[in-house]
């Protein structure tokens, strides 16, 4: 993986955008489990994903698979010295 060197700096930015937007996703996906199900809240009820959240959703799995991808190509890629 030497050609990819010079670019090892891209793909650190690129983990950090993408880290980032997954932490921003999974924050926005936070429902029903505040403090209201701890006092008896019905957290347990099951529904449908549909409209935002389905595409809230499908964005982070997206994002999960780009960061893994990113992780792992940055990885192979030896250190300039």
């Amino acid at each position: 993986m030497q050609i990819l060197a010079p670019y090892r700096q891209y793909f650190e930015v690129a983990q950090i955008i993408v880290s980032v937007a997954l932490i921003v996703l999974v924050l926005l996906q936070a429902r029903g489990s505040g403090l209201g199900s701890v006092f008896g809240g019905t957290g347990t009820v099951f529904k449908t994903r549909r409209g935002i959240d389905r595409l809230l959703f499908r964005m982070t799995i997206g994002l999960v698979v780009t960061f893994v991808l990113i992780s792992l190509i940055g990885a192979t890629i030896p250190v300039s010295a």
